[in-house]
């Protein structure tokens, strides 16, 4: 047999005197295989200069190695403009390039199911990442009973029982509104995201339980939602000064929405931080470099993005899932 005759695995197998298999174990570091065997399989592929083809052995395993972010439709401008979701798809893409994996974005409709079947049939990819924020439960739903392998960043409201990260949203609040206290402000303002959001919840949570810690009731009116666009942050505090001109500080949901939220107080002749204190959440890298540089909570971005991908390659590979709560920590800046 010639070397231009060793062309497949089958090739080997027959010089080798071995199985198909035996083969493709020993050339993946299967441990079945004895160290012997594997170093003789190996040393006949060299010597042949042998090749393994990748993209045949990928559909051989019924695999693409490509795991799909899923956007939605109305969520898409908001998704590209992101700091936040730029620096979670980069700590994503990190995460599965270090185990072999690719990114594929898709778009779908809130409405439509039939898109899990369609990639999932077409062997276009391996698996789904979801943003809390943006997939319903009948996707959810959908993923589940197809056993479609999926892990979510943050955690749906309602149905459990699969693989998420998410951070620690209710120490984050707490945090965030504690050093707004702490500060010696006398009335903190809450600017949320969407109030359906179990992450926006639990920061609320930490707000109400940091008032209460100090002796203070929560005033209803200094409580405002957005949906984390910069145009929902500036709506928000508007409306805080209209119906709290002494309002004195604001813990705001996102970067994006607080960096908004600040230009909005100058236009309203006043000044951060010596009218009003201000502290957003991420700490996304713009965060350092605003005017002034905003007080924020950490929950580690990329770092989120690549416990994302880690934990769903090792659902695919082991059938294992996991759930991991990524810590919140208080950056301090000039801002408040």
């Amino acid at each position: 047999m010639t070397d231009t005759q060793i062309k497949t695995i089958d090739d080997i197998a027959r010089l080798a005197g071995v199985s198909k298999s035996t083969v493709s174990r020993a050339l993946n570091d299967s441990p079945l295989i004895g160290s012997e065997t594997k170093e003789r399989i190996r040393r006949i592929a060299r010597e042949h200069r042998f090749e393994r083809n990748d993209t045949a052995r990928r559909l051989s395993l019924g695999q693409s190695n490509v795991v799909a972010l899923v956007t939605y439709d109305y969520s898409a401008k908001l998704v590209q403009a992101s700091p936040f979701a730029l620096e979670l798809m980069s700590g994503i893409t990190a995460g599965l390039h270090a185990n072999g994996y690719d990114l594929l974005v898709i778009q779908v409709s809130p409405k439509d199911t039939d898109w899990v079947a369609r990639y999932l049939e077409s062997g276009r990819v391996d698996g789904f990442v979801l943003m809390s924020g943006n997939c319903s439960l009948q996707h959810i739903s959908t993923l589940m009973e197809r056993n479609a392998p999926f892990i979510t960043f943050g955690i749906p409201a309602g149905r459990r029982g699969y693989s998420w990260v998410t951070g620690d949203n209710y120490t984050g609040g707490k945090l965030a509104t504690e050093h707004l206290i702490g500060s010696g402000r006398k009335r903190v303002g809450f600017i949320g995201g969407s109030a359906k959001l179990v992450d926006v919840q639990d920061r609320y949570a930490g707000y109400v339980a940091a008032l209460e810690d100090a002796g203070r009731a929560v005033e209803p009116e200094l409580v405002v939602y957005g949906d984390f666009s910069p145009e929902s942050g500036a709506a928000a505090i508007g409306m805080l000064l209209s119906v709290a001109p002494d309002l004195d500080g604001v813990f705001v949901n996102s970067d994006l929405m607080a960096v908004a939220a600040m230009d909005e107080i100058r236009a309203h002749g006043r000044s951060v931080p010596d009218d009003i204190a201000v502290v957003g959440y991420d700490d996304v890298a713009l965060a350092a470099h605003t005017d002034p540089p905003l007080t924020t909570i950490s929950q580690s971005v990329t770092v989120a993005g690549r416990m994302l991908a880690e934990n769903l390659v090792q659902l695919l590979r082991t059938g294992v899932g996991a759930n991991v709560t990524v810590p919140a920590e208080l950056v301090v800046r000039k801002s408040a």
